[in-house]
């Protein structure tokens, strides 16, 4: 392995899934200026998450609907336009 290339700021960190609320500790070296209280009474540098496996569609097994429809129709009246020609 070579040497020096790996950081050596790890420390523990909490990740919190921000669509549920979830959270867990673990080793990280990310950079985030936000803190919070964990379970044991310390205080750890929190990374924010958009999506875990607590919230990922391939876990849970649930799909969330997208409103395609909505969106197509959206884009057809913004630029009617320009379909015309």
């Amino acid at each position: 392995m070579k040497k020096d290339i790996h950081p050596d700021n790890y420390r523990m960190v909490v990740f919190k899934d921000m669509t549920n609320e979830y959270a867990f500790l673990g080793r990280s070296c990310a950079e985030t200026k936000d803190t919070v209280q964990w379970e044991d009474g310390n205080e750890y540098p929190l990374v924010k998450l958009d999506i875990s496996h607590k919230s990922h569609p391939f876990f849970t097994g649930v799909a969330q609907f997208v409103d395609t429809a909505g969106r197509i129709d959206k884009f057809k009246n913004r630029y009617a336009r320009h379909m015309k020609k």
